[in-house]
């Protein structure tokens, strides 16, 4: 006789026959409008009718936020306007969140107004991505989170009183991740994606009964480490929720090779309906974006330009896809010099996110002390328009606070006109091209 895992049934109070759980849980008003779908999984499109208002939408491939409590790490609301085409989705976490609780409910009016956040969908997970969480603190009963002042325990019901004082426009259910380390056991991956249904289930229950949490849109987790049967048939049982997305957890840089993951995400995203998103949590370097959108996922997180500037550099590989031979030429005669500059800094570990990567230039390095060009040649941010690297290795040798808010300036609009350039190559059949434009370092 097989045994069938509870968390794997459909519970009652989703099913067909719950007219009043339908009612509550089926009028998700987020729509996917996928314009094209490259070699079959890259997916283009536009992801409409966000907010408890339907007022945004938001280009995919493409990436959230990345705040600290919905402020982006060293800018002001001021300073973060001079950067044009930011994404209409803030992305917050609980780790941030939870130990301001209080406060929050005092306030009464949730993250968006406390943080003076304007014309913005809020996001909540459950993490900070740019932050490593310590393992071993997961119950069949509760998750933990960690904020400044240490661990704090999360049952669904604090996890759900939260998100009411939050009030976010969608958020990642409750989820048991722990298990992106690759010596975890069959068995402890088996349990993770248990538990996260039961968590989702019971979440989703909590929130049909809630009239604080109405219009709001829950994203189901899809776990399963490294185990292809695991991470199928989490995928497969978590579509069947009324949900209105996917986030697929676990795959996070540093957990596994790119192949590996681009295997699981491959077999996971066949097992999702094609019209709801699917946002992958923990990736943000380049190489990895680009293989992961190949793979069939369309949103990420940007904490990557935020790790990069705490490391003191700047992000400076080239994405242009242009056809102008004299563009063309300057981008590659800057490639070059560049790659020169990265292989000096040593060597590169892809797993250890405190390190430098092959995308990025060393401003502390005294080689930049007497550069005066830009940051990166032709890029339009405030700092490169204003500012040299010289100036930024001085500001960084001396510790001076600019440092981190030119920096953040640039790599934030680096970035994310790097997406913009990525959906400008899967509309015009040039993705290959991009890839060895993003990918080449000789």
């Amino acid at each position: 006789m097989t045994r069938i895992s509870p968390a794997s049934v459909l519970p009652s109070f989703l099913s067909d026959s719950d007219t009043f759980g339908a009612a509550r849980m089926a009028g998700s008003r987020m729509k996917l409008e996928l314009s094209r779908v490259v070699q079959g999984r890259g997916r283009l499109g536009v992801l409409k009718e966000l907010g408890k208002t339907g007022q945004c939408s938001l280009e995919v491939p493409g990436c959230l936020l990345h705040t600290h409590l919905g402020t982006v790490p060293h800018l002001t609301q001021e300073t973060r306007g001079t950067l044009s085409n930011l994404p209409s989705v803030t992305q917050v976490s609980l780790s941030n969140i939870a130990e301001h609780q209080e406060v929050l409910e005092e306030f009464k009016d949730g993250v968006t107004k406390f943080a003076g956040l304007r014309d913005t969908v809020l996001y909540c997970s459950l993490h900070d991505p740019a932050t490593p969480c310590p393992t071993g603190y997961t119950t069949n009963k509760t998750v933990s989170v960690w904020g400044s002042g240490g661990r704090i325990e999360l049952t669904v019901a604090k996890f759900m009183a939260l998100q009411k004082t939050v009030q976010p426009d969608w958020y990642q259910s409750m989820a048991d991740g722990e298990t992106w380390l690759n010596n975890t056991s069959r068995k402890r991956v088996r349990k993770s994606v248990d538990r996260t249904l039961a968590h989702l289930d019971e979440c989703l229950l909590v929130h049909q009964q809630s009239q604080e949490l109405e219009g709001v849109e829950v994203f189901g987790v899809v776990e399963g480490g490294d185990i292809l049967e695991e991470r199928v048939r989490s995928g497969r049982e978590t579509a069947k929720r009324p949900v209105a997305g996917f986030c697929l957890d676990g795959l996070q840089t540093g957990s596994m090779d790119q192949a590996l993951r681009t295997q699981l995400i491959t077999a996971v995203t066949k097992e999702l309906p094609e019209d709801k998103p699917r946002l992958l949590q923990g990736v943000g370097r380049p190489d990895e974006v680009l293989a992961c959108v190949e793979a069939g996922v369309d949103l990420f997180e940007s904490f990557f330009p935020f790790q990069v500037t705490e490391r003191g550099c700047a992000l400076s590989f080239s994405f242009g896809i242009s056809l102008d031979p004299e563009l063309a030429v300057l981008e590659l005669d800057e490639a070059r010099v560049t790659s020169g500059e990265m292989q000096q800094n040593g060597d590169l570990n892809p797993e250890d996110q405190s390190l430098m990567t092959s995308f990025e230039i060393d401003l502390k390095d005294q080689r930049y002390k007497d550069d005066f060009r830009p940051l990166v040649e032709g890029c339009v941010c405030y700092c490169c328009q204003n500012h040299q690297r010289a100036y930024l290795h001085h500001l960084l040798v001396t510790n001076e606070l600019l440092a981190g808010v030119l920096l953040m300036i640039h790599n934030t609009a680096h970035y994310h006109a790097f997406f913009s350039a990525l959906r400008e190559a899967l509309a015009n059949d040039k993705l290959d091209v991009l890839k060895r434009r993003v990918l080449e370092r000789d």
